[in-house]
């Protein structure tokens, strides 16, 4: 079987992580993508689904108490984690 060369870019921090991941996995980069590219053939488009993450209800609740709470002038600011600590433990 004859192979040809690809040349395309990729985020180096993402290169990093997956580089080392699959290293792990006993895998090279050209490894995973020809792993890749067979599966798209063989399911006849993506082999994962593509979407937005679902965020529960309790994350999504944080996340609008914590802007609150940030927009607040009046909110307390802490500069030390200790006094901080000690007030979550009152």
């Amino acid at each position: 079987m004859s192979t040809i060369a690809k040349n395309f870019r990729i985020d180096a921090e993402l290169n990093n992580k997956a580089t080392k991941l699959l290293e792990g996995l006993g895998l090279s980069m050209s490894q995973a993508f020809s792993m890749f590219l067979r599966q798209v053939v063989l399911q006849q488009g993506l082999p994962f689904e593509v979407k937005y993450p679902k965020h529960s209800s309790e994350l999504l609740e944080a996340i609008e108490e914590a802007k609150k709470l940030e927009a607040d002038p009046k909110a307390k600011r802490y500069k030390d984690m200790n006094e901080m600590w000690a007030d979550l433990d009152k």
